[in-house]
């Protein structure tokens, strides 16, 4: 028998965006566990913002498991919260009513800022770096520091190792901010892996020093991007059958259903999509062909496909939740009539 260390990881009640918690339980196994053999395990909710202290039980239910890289027989657990029944789920618990489909595909662009001593890493202690410019996809010390790719080539190998589909990082526009990106079939298995890749990231630059910035506009009214978490999406409908009479009725829904997703989209989105820096104005839906200043960017292979493929919506910022972005996206997505396909 083998001991393993069970790192239970789940959302806390904060708002308004929750934060990664986890904490570790020892179990014995003469294999690597599958999820069904995990047991529920209980956590004080009211030093989480998820319960009061006179009641403060809240139970954490295991929803995906990963072996854990950075420990001797670890494994990473991803958990809802629920009720002390063990059944009903925390209203906290976005995850246990979302849409799900898993001919839905989504890829989701995290975008992010190292922070050190209050500002973002390669920031001088008073003032601002060079402009933007040189720092998209950078190399060399001058544009992307000594710690920072060591960092996210570490973060990749560990998202790697996980078993996590992770598809590949960049520097991002403004100095000392990066990207990553997560691809998954599902609405749930694409966002359990954003938040596991967070976890991840969070957790190992404990060793540098280094804090991670996931507000979408740290340095504000400035000229310096912000961070977004770009939701690429497709259905299976749209990728086989698609056409230009259902993609127009398409943005036909999204546009109605505007201030449905900036709801979900992450907090201070206003102060992000400001029709600058690569953003559409929060407050008005548009599209446009390989236009990163629309809402969503309709990239050229889905033109010469025939109006098949998948579509970018820009608008999420680098703070939401995939859980809530990804089913606002299916609940607008299932608005709109689709033909009946032959069979082959």
């Amino acid at each position: 028998m083998t001991k393993y260390k069970l790192e239970y990881i789940w959302l806390d009640g904060y708002k308004p965006t929750p934060n990664l918690r986890g904490k570790t339980q020892i179990k014995e196994f003469d294999h690597f566990p599958s999820l069904d053999e995990l047991p529920l395990w209980g956590f004080d909710g009211s030093s989480t913002q998820q319960a009061e202290g006179h009641s403060s039980d809240c139970v954490l239910k295991p929803v995906a498991l990963y072996p854990d890289p950075a420990r001797k027989n670890g494994v990473l657990v991803m958990c809802e919260v629920m009720m002390p029944d063990g059944v009903t789920p925390h209203s906290t618990n976005a995850r246990a009513t979302i849409l799900d489909d898993e001919g839905a595909w989504f890829g989701f662009e995290q975008e992010y800022f190292f922070y050190k001593d209050g500002r973002p890493l390669g920031f001088p202690e008073h003032g601002y770096p060079a402009p933007q410019g040189p720092y998209y996809t950078g190399v060399g010390f001058k544009n992307v520091g000594d710690v920072a790719r060591e960092i996210v080539e570490e973060h990749l190998e560990l998202c790697l190792e996980a078993g996590i589909n992770h598809e590949g990082i960049n520097a991002e526009v403004a100095k000392g901010q990066w990207e990553f990106q997560i691809f998954g079939k599902g609405s749930k298995k694409a966002a359990d892996e954003v938040w596991m890749a967070r976890y991840l990231l969070l957790r190992l630059t404990e060793k540098y020093g280094v804090d991670i910035e996931f507000h979408c506009k740290p340095l504000g009214d400035t000229d310096w991007n912000g961070s977004g978490m770009h939701a690429n999406f497709s259905t299976e409908y749209l990728r086989t059958v698609g056409g230009k009479d259902y993609f127009e009725a398409l943005m036909a829904a999204f546009d109605k259903n505007l201030m449905d997703h900036i709801a979900v989209y992450g907090p201070d989105n206003d102060k992000r999509l400001t029709g600058k820096h690569e953003t559409a104005p929060w407050n008005k839906f548009s599209y446009g062909i390989a236009d990163r200043g629309a809402s969503i960017r309709v990239p050229h292979s889905f033109i010469k496909n025939d109006y098949k493929g998948y579509l970018e919506d820009r608008r999420p910022n680098s703070q939401g939740d995939p859980y809530a972005i990804a089913s606002q996206i299916l609940k607008t997505v299932s608005e709109v009539p689709t033909k009946a396909v032959a069979a082959a």
